[in-house]
């Protein structure tokens, strides 16, 4: 029988306290990124209710821009998960 708390990820989340944009159809949001890991984040936004199912993320600190797809929103947290295929270091 699995609990409720059961970690599901395949790889562990780091804590974070960064900075990220999130790039919709030319327009960017502030967010900031509450943890991280190889292949998704939880982030914190100023309005999840507007969100698209997909977007880009690019951190501010690494300026690597992650294709996402939204998994779980919960008021204004909102679980990402990395479409690997599009991630683009932005120089």
């Amino acid at each position: 029988m699995s609990s409720a708390t059961e970690e599901r990820r395949s790889s562990p989340r780091l804590e974070a306290d960064e900075v990220g944009f999130i790039s919709v159809s030319g327009s960017s949001t502030r967010c900031c990124l509450v943890n991280l890991s190889d292949g998704g984040a939880a982030l914190d936004v100023p309005n999840a209710s507007v969100l698209p199912g997909r977007f880009q993320l690019m951190t501010e600190r690494d300026r690597l821009i992650r294709t996402c797809r939204v998994i779980w929103i919960r008021q204004n947290r909102v679980g990402v998960e990395f479409e690997n295929s599009r991630n683009v270091e932005c120089r």
